[in-house]
C-alpha cells in the first residue's frame, strides 16, 4: 500500500498555521477532496466542527474549495464529530468533514472525512485525494460552482437521535448528573439530550470562548468532574472531550471509569439481555483487567492496533459490534458507525437504570491493573524505539514483570510523542519501569 503523507491515523492534524493547517492548504484539500467525491453523486458535503477559534478559517477554506470543484457544502456549525458522521449518513452527502483535532488543544486543528456511509473513508480514497494534492486547482466552470448552505436544525436531529438508542420505556428522572464538555462540540447537544430524558444536571465545560476547549476540563482531564460529583453528592459525572467521539465517567464516589470499563459494563448487559453479538475488540492499550474479566464472563476478546480506525477494521471482520480504547472512544456498531461518546454513555446509563445498581457497583466486575502511561515529546526526525538503549531498558523491564504485566512503546498517531506504557500486578513497580523507560528515551531523543 502506498505511504499516505498528510493523512494519519485519524485525519489531518496539526498546529494551526504551520503546513499543512493553513488556509492556503485547507482550500486546496477542499478542491481535491471534491474533485474525487465529485465523480460519486449527489456532490453535497456536510461540514462540521467543534468549538476552536481557528475553526471558522479553516471552514471557509474548506467551503472554497469545495466550490471550486462543484461539489455544495452544508454547515452544521460545531457539532460532534458522530453528528457529523450520522447526519452525512442521513442526508446521503458524498462524505462528512469535520474540522477539529480531538482532545489536542485548541492551538491545534485538523480535518477528518467521513463517508456516505458514515464511516472513515477507505485507503484508497485518501490516497485519491492525496494524488490530487499534486496538481494545480482547476476551477469548474462558473455554471457549476458549488453553493455553500447552513443546516438549520442539525441539533435538532442530532439530539432525537441520541435519545433514540435509550430503551422507550425508561428514563433518567432518579439520576443526578454533572456533565463535563470540555468547552467542545458537545456543549449544546449532550446537556439536551440527558435532561430530555429526565435527569437533573449539573453542567461544567459549556462556555466555549473558542481558547478554552479541553483546558482542563473534559475526557483528557477529569479531576475537576471528580471534585464536582462528590461535591455535588451526584450519582455519576460524564466528561466528554473536545469533538464529542471520547467519553470517561466517574462515578459517585469520585473514582474514574475509562474507556474499558464503560465497554466491559455494555457487554456484560448486551450477554444479560441474549443481545449480545460476537465479542469485544480492544487495543494494545486495553487494561489486561478487562481481557481477564471478559474471559470470566465467557465473552471473546481480539485487540487491535492503538486508534478507532483499526478497532473498527476488527469489528468488520469479526462480525462483533463492541469496541473500546481505554482513552474513551467506544464503538458500538448496533447502533453508530463510530464512536459516539452520548450513546456510549446512554447504554450504560441504561443498564444502571434497569440493574437499579450505581456506576460503582457495576464496574466492579474486573479489576483493573495498575498502568503507567508516560508521554515522552521528541522531535519527529528520530526514532528512539530503535535505538539499542532503549530496547534494552524495555526487555530489562519485562523481565522484571515476568508474566505478571506487559510494556509497550509506541509512537502517537496524532502528536509528536511516544508513549511509554508499563502494566501489572504490582503497582509501585509499574511506576518505576515506566519512569526509568520514559527517562531512557527522554535522554536519547
Amino acid at each position: 500500500m502506498s505511504k499516505r503523507r498528510y493523512f494519519g491515523t485519524d485525519g489531518i492534524r496539526g498546529k494551526v498555521g504551520q503546513y499543512p493547517i493553513t488556509p492556503d492548504f485547507v482550500l486546496k484539500l477542499g478542491w481535491a477532496a471534491g474533485r474525487v467525491l465529485a465523480k460519486q453523486g449527489t456532490k453535497k458535503v456536510i461540514i462540521g466542527k467543534d468549538t476552536r477559534i481557528s475553526g471558522y478559517m479553516l471552514e471557509s477554506a474548506l467551503e472554497a474549495g469545495l466550490a471550486a470543484a462543484g461539489l455544495k457544502a452544508t454547515l452544521t456549525g460545531p457539532m460532534p464529530t458522530p453528528a457529523v458522521a450520522y447526519l452525512t449518513q442521513t442526508f446521503r452527502a458524498e462524505a462528512g468533514i469535520v474540522i477539529s483535532a480531538s482532545h489536542n488543544p485548541y492551538y491545534d486543528n485538523g480535518i477528518k472525512f467521513f463517508s456516505s456511509e458514515g464511516t472513515k473513508l477507505p485507503d484508497d480514497i485518501e490516497l485519491a485525494i492525496e494524488a490530487e494534492l499534486d496538481k494545480n486547482i482547476e476551477c469548474v466552470e462558473s455554471a457549476l460552482l458549488g453553493k455553500a448552505a447552513r443546516m438549520t436544525d442539525a441539533a435538532g436531529r442530532y439530539i432525537e437521535f441520541c435519545k433514540s438508542t435509550f430503551p422507550s420505556s425508561a428514563n433518567l428522572s432518579s439520576l443526578k448528573i454533572v456533565v463535563d464538555c470540555a468547552h467542545g462540540a458537545t456543549y449544546h447537544i449532550a446537556p439536551n439530550v440527558f435532561k430530555e430524558l429526565g435527569a437533573e444536571l449539573v453542567l461544567m465545560g459549556c462556555e466555549p470562548n473558542g481558547l478554552n476547549i479541553n483546558e482542563e476540563v473534559g475526557a483528557t482531564d477529569v479531576r475537576a468532574l471528580q471534585a464536582k460529583v462528590v461535591e455535588e453528592s451526584a450519582d455519576l459525572g460524564l466528561g466528554f472531550d473536545g469533538d464529542g467521539d471520547r467519553i470517561i465517567m466517574v462515578d459517585h464516589k469520585g473514582n474514574k471509569v475509562d474507556g474499558d470499563q464503560i465497554a466491559y459494563i455494555i457487554a456484560r448487559d448486551a450477554l444479560r439481555r441474549g443481545e449480545l453479538k460476537g465479542g469485544v475488540v480492544g487495543t494494545l492499550m486495553t487494561n489486561l483487567g478487562m481481557e481477564n474479566g471478559l474471559k470470566q464472563l465467557g465473552i471473546p476478546f481480539s485487540r487491535a492496533a492503538v486508534g478507532d480506525r483499526y478497532v473498527m477494521e476488527q469489528l468488520k471482520e469479526k462480525g462483533w459490534s463492541i469496541g473500546a480504547e481505554n482513552s474513551g472512544h467506544v464503538i458500538l456498531l448496533d447502533k453508530v458507525t463510530t464512536g459516539d461518546a452520548i450513546v456510549a454513555a446512554l447504554q450504560v446509563l441504561a443498564s444502571i437504570v434497569d440493574s437499579g445498581m450505581n456506576l460503582f457497583d457495576l464496574s466492579q466486575g474486573m479489576t483493573l491493573y495498575p498502568q503507567e502511561l508516560i508521554n515522552v515529546r521528541f522531535s519527529g526526525e528520530s526514532d528512539p524505539m530503535q535505538l539499542e538503549v532503549v530496547l534494552d531498558s524495555v526487555a530489562q523491564a519485562e523481565q522484571e514483570l515476568g508474566d505478571k504485566g506487559r510494556v509497550l512503546l509506541r509512537k502517537s498517531g496524532t502528536e509528536p510523542l511516544i508513549r511509554v506504557m508499563v502494566e501489572g500486578e504490582d503497582g509501585e513497580l509499574v511506576l518505576n519501569l515506566a519512569n526509568r523507560i520514559a527517562d531512557t528515551v527522554r535522554e536519547n531523543c
